[in-house]
């Protein structure tokens, strides 16, 4: 048996991580099962519906971390409906017969914010970064953490949110402009990835200290950041074990677990200098 595995952004650290979990299950799988792996651009949606719909071999079941575009949902829906034994990990597009395994991102989103309204006690303006509206996943966390600072943060205010692309050279830009124009900038939530370029240029400022940082995923970029005081808080979903819940949903589907597989939400890990 084939199952297909696509994924996005090798260059990435948390698709990386994700990539060698799988890498370490498919060690020890029965010999009769092959995983095949394959990354695609995340800005080609068609490309990626295209590989979904039409893969270029017979498979099995089918495993995907991939942008939930129009494009996507519509390919996932037609393999869905031809039976094709589909698990979405990490994202998430919004159709029917495929099973999602990832954190809960609304309440990641509300712990970032329930750690900043705690953390900050000084008034001001609070933005929040993401990778861009690809993914379902962060305009969940963006939500939560909108919702939940308006509850719990009166003193706060949330300005807007900025979109970088992951790309550390436009997050840096982005967290300049910020400053310039909230002098008093009292916070932000990174809800996508380069933290490591956010917190150099935070860690320029005299009083960067000052500035509350939550954001996503420990890499020994993140690490340094939290025991350096520059980021406050680290949120880690843990993507070993959705690289698991995911293989093991999919072996269930086709036969090879008999037991019924749970899938709560993975539960992600709130990391501080105190515990990293």
């Amino acid at each position: 048996m084939r199952i297909d595995l696509l994924l996005v952004r090798p260059d990435s650290t948390f698709f990386l991580r994700l990539a060698r979990a799988f890498d370490r299950i498919v060690a020890v799988l029965d010999p009769a099962i092959s995983v095949h792996r394959a990354f695609l651009l995340e800005t080609d949606p068609a490309a990626i519906a295209r590989r979904i719909a039409e893969p270029p071999h017979r498979r099995s079941g089918l495993i995907l971390a991939v942008p939930d575009t129009a494009p996507v949902q519509e390919a996932l829906g037609r393999v869905a409906r031809e039976g094709l034994p589909v698990v979405q990990v990490v994202s998430r597009a919004v159709t029917q017969g495929a099973a999602y395994v990832g954190i809960d991102n609304k309440a990641a989103g509300r712990t970032a914010a329930l750690f900043l309204a705690r953390m900050q006690p000084r008034p001001g303006p609070v933005v929040a970064f993401c990778h861009s509206g690809l993914y379902a996943v962060h305009r969940d966390r963006i939500s939560g953490f909108s919702d939940a600072l308006a509850r719990h943060a009166p003193h706060l205010a949330f300005e807007c949110v900025l979109f970088h692309g992951d790309d550390g050279s436009r997050a840096r830009v982005l967290l300049r402009e910020a400053l310039q124009t909230w002098p008093d900038l009292a916070g932000f939530y990174n809800a996508g990835g380069a933290n490591g370029a956010l917190a150099e240029e935070l860690a320029r400022l005299p009083n960067g200290d000052k500035v509350f940082f939550a954001g996503h995923e420990l890499t020994d970029r993140s690490a340094r950041a939290l025991r350096d005081g520059v980021m406050d808080i680290v949120l880690d979903q843990e993507p070993e074990a959705q690289a698991q819940r995911a293989m093991d949903l999919m072996l269930h589907s086709l036969g090879f677990l008999q037991e019924p597989v749970e899938n709560p939400a993975i539960r992600f890990v709130t990391l501080t200098a105190a515990n990293v």
